[in-house]
């Protein structure tokens, strides 16, 4: 689905795991992911049970949304219409609480970005109503 003012892609909630708490979370600037409290440790994406022990006692917990660009890549798309959208730097951010996410470069040339780079998280507004987690270099 697309946002009627930006054109830009809006994710829809999950119909399998209640992903409430992280989008209500990024609508207030908060990066939260899910906590196993038999573990204490975080998991990304969001899943029904513990990936470390398939129980249900799971929390969701606000990170720091501080750490380290494990991949990256650069989107180049020739053609009309994605002019101020393209290029751009996507990476795998290895969070320091233990988990990876997907998220864009904000603040970079996209040629520039580079593995083992310090990000901390931004947010990246894909409509009026949603914003997704973003990165910065620091």
């Amino acid at each position: 689905m697309a946002d009627e003012k930006t054109g830009r892609p809006v994710p829809k909630p999950s119909v399998y795991v209640d992903t409430k708490p992280f989008w209500d979370g990024a609508k207030v600037g908060k990066l939260v992911l899910q906590y196993c409290k038999d573990t204490g440790q975080f998991q990304h994406y969001p899943r029904p049970v513990s990936i470390f022990t398939g129980s249900r006692n799971l929390e969701w917990r606000e990170v720091a949304g501080k750490g380290t660009i494990y991949a990256c890549t650069v989107i180049r798309v020739p053609g009309p219409g994605l002019e101020g959208r393209l290029p751009l730097s996507v990476a795998t951010i290895q969070l320091d609480e233990g988990v990876r996410i997907l998220g864009n470069i904000l603040n970079k040339d996209v040629d520039t970005v580079k593995i083992g780079q310090r990000v901390e998280v931004a947010w990246d507004r894909l409509s009026e109503e949603v914003q997704y987690p973003a990165f910065n270099v620091v």
